[in-house]
This record gives structure tokens, C-alpha cells and sequence, in this order.
């Protein structure tokens, strides 16, 4: 198969959706594969790198669509992009199509096969595409609170963990999943006071088996949301539903519950926000303040840190581009449950039911 793997021309986007370590699995098997040139370097990796693991460098990107039948790719296609994209190609990225109506009906158009990292599924439920970008986002998340709390960048002027004589700050976390526990851990690390909250109960259970005593867990409703803001220095959305719009579970009249100076950090910004204020960002520009709460919602915050990224997101998205790759994505995805829950739009037609809802689209369709 003729794989691409353009330049993400996202904003702030120093990403690249392959390692030369993923080129050379791919090319040992007789695969050609195309790289855009410079599309590497901001993940530490240079066109010298790509070649030697057999890549074909080429100068635009346009010529990387042009060539390949599976584009391999880390952020949705921009406007740029979907001109490009033809009938049959498969895209095989994080696309997050329920915040992103334009997005779904340029996709539709295109008549692209559609694969979304962020709904392969397992039959646990587990999400293996999204689960590193979760861990860097998750750790991310407490490092740019703590920076966001400086008084410099209209903070409250607190110092996280605290020093002796003066006590740690606390941080509200919403959702106990990958994000959730990650930040958990980072906050904790740093001496913080850490509550998380979730739905779940076995998932807190497992917070409580797991983190260390000044991590504790509530049930998550609004009575006990609308208790822990007026006090948390920090709140970190990290709320997923697979394939769909995340709930608002922070309103803009509590923000005025929350003391002056706090900060939110939404990590659900893809997927449209857990806080009614989110607005995505990007790393130019991160933060903004509504009623006196810093907001922190950068769409891609785990690419501020491309290598460390990169690496990851190949190390799991590898093995299923092998499988696209040497079967084509209808047999793939026949013999792979995961593969086949990613499929979002095949042939101008919406497949998941996430996407129909959030648009409105699935009585229509019916």
C-alpha cells in the first residue's frame, strides 16, 4: 500500500503522525511509504532520518495526498486539506467529529474512508489511540496549572504543593479516567490537596487503591461540583465520552462561585469542553479570563511536547496501520472489533451513532 504522512499545518501543531521507526516496520514489508518533507522536525525527526528507513521525501503536501491511498495523519484535516483528500483514501487521525460540524460535512463530501484514533475501541471499552495522548494531556494539565496560577499570568499568586508554614493548593479534578488519574498523580506529586470526581465507582475504587492518602473521591453530581469549586485553586475537565460531545458540568453562573484567580484547565476541548465557557486555544495564545477565572483550553496541549508525543502515539497506532495496510481497511476491520468501532464516514455517509446525535442527524437518518 502507498501510505503519506503529510505536516500537520494545525495551529501550534509540532507533531508527525510516524517515527522513522513506524517507516522502516512498514517499508520491511514491501509497503511505500511517502513523507512530506520537514514534516518530522518538529518531533526531532529530520528527512535524512525517514529516508534511511526507506520513506520517499517529497516537497508538498499536496503530493503526499496525491500519491498515497491511507494518509496517516495526527490532528483532523483543515480547510487546506480537504480539497485533497479523494474517494477510497483512507484517513486514519484523530478527528473528534461531534465538535466539528464543517469538519463532517467536508469528510462526507470527500467520500474518504474515515478512522478516528479517538473511537477504536476495545471490548473492555478501552480506547488504546487515545490512552497515551491522554496520559501526556492528563500531566500536562498540572503543569500549565501551576504555571496559570503565577500571579504574572493573572493567577491567584499560589505556589501548588505549598512550602512549610503554608498550605498546599487543591485541585478539583472531573473525571477518573486516563487524563483524570495522570493530573491526579502530577497534582499529588507536587504536594497538592487532590479530589477527584466521577460516575463510576469502580473507577474511584481503583483511585483509592492506587493513589496516595491526600488523593480522595466523591461521586460526581452537581452538589458535590458546585462544593468543591468555590475552594479548588484548580479544576481539570477531563470527561470523554467516546466519539461524542462532552457534558458541561461547570456552568457560566459558577464560575462566580469560584475564588478570583483560579484556573480551569479543559482537556476535553476536542470533544467541545466540559465547562460552558471553553473555547478552544491554541499555544500561542492558551489562556483567557472570563468573571476572573483563568482559562486554559488548548485543542492539542500534547503538542507542546512533539517528541515525547510522537513516540507514544506511534507505538500504539503502528499495529493497526500494519493491519490497514497489509489487508485494506474492509478486512481489517472485519477481523478487528477495535478497528471497525473507529470507522466514523465511509463513502459520504456517517457510521457512528455519536456523531448523527450530536448534529442531530440520527432521527433524519432513520
Amino acid at each position: 500500500m502507498k501510505i503519506g504522512i503529510p505536516k500537520e499545518i494545525s495551529n501550534s501543531e509540532n507533531r508527525v503522525g510516524m517515527t522513522p521507526a513506524g517507516v522502516l516496520e512498514l517499508t520491511k514489508l514491501g509497503h511505500h511509504v511517502f513523507v512530506q518533507s520537514g514534516a518530522g522536525e518538529n518531533s526531532g525527526f529530520d528527512d535524512e532520518d525517514y529516508y534511511v528507513s526507506g520513506a520517499k521525501i517529497l516537497p508538498t503536501i499536496d503530493r503526499v495526498y496525491e500519491q498515497s491511498e491511507m494518509i496517516v495523519k495526527v490532528k483532523e484535516p483543515v480547510e487546506q486539506e480537504y480539497d485533497m483528500i479523494r474517494e477510497d483514501q483512507i484517513i486514519f487521525t484523530f478527528f473528534h467529529f461531534a465538535s466539528n460540524k464543517k469538519l463532517t460535512e467536508a469528510m462526507m463530501k470527500s467520500k474518504a474512508v474515515c478512522i478516528a484514533y479517538e473511537t477504536v475501541e476495545e471490548d473492555d471499552g478501552s480506547l488504546p489511540l487515545l490512552i497515551p495522548m491522554s496520559e501526556v494531556a492528563g500531566r500536562m494539565a498540572i503543569q500549565q496549572g501551576a504555571k496559570y496560577l503565577e500571579k504574572p499570568v493573572k493567577g491567584k499568586g499560589l505556589l501548588l504543593g505549598g512550602v512549610p508554614g503554608v498550605p498546599p493548593g487543591k485541585v478539583l479534578v472531573l473525571g477518573a479516567g486516563t487524563v483524570g488519574i495522570q493530573a491526579a498523580k502530577m497534582a499529588a506529586g507536587l504536594g497538592a490537596q487532590v479530589t477527584i470526581l466521577d460516575v463510576n465507582m469502580n473507577k474511584l475504587r481503583h483511585v483509592n487503591d492506587i493513589m496516595p492518602s491526600h488523593v480522595v473521591t466523591e461521586f460526581s453530581n452537581e452538589y458535590n461540583i458546585r462544593k468543591h469549586i468555590k475552594t479548588s485553586d484548580l479544576v481539570i475537565g477531563g470527561i470523554l465520552i467516546a466519539g461524542a460531545r462532552s457534558p458541561k458540568l461547570i456552568t457560566r453562573d459558577m464560575l462566580k462561585e469560584m475564588q478570583p484567580g483560579a484556573v480551569i484547565v479543559d482537556v476535553a476541548v476536542d470533544q467541545g469542553g466540559c465547562f460552558e465557557t471553553t473555547r478552544p486555544t491554541t499555544h500561542e495564545e492558551p489562556a483567557y479570563i472570563i468573571d476572573d477565572i483563568v482559562h486554559y483550553c488548548v485543542s492539542n496541549m500534547p503538542g507542546a511536547v512533539p517528541h515525547t508525543s510522537t513516540v507514544a502515539l506511534t507505538n500504539v497506532t503502528l499495529p493497526y496501520v500494519l493491519k490497514l495496510a497489509e489487508n485494506g481497511w474492509e478486512k481489517a476491520c472485519r477481523d478487528d472489533n477495535a478497528l471497525a468501532r473507529g470507522i466514523n464516514i465511509v463513502n459520504g455517509k456517517v457510521v457512528c451513532e455519536p456523531i448523527l446525535e450530536a448534529f442531530g442527524w440520527k432521527e433524519a437518518m432513520a
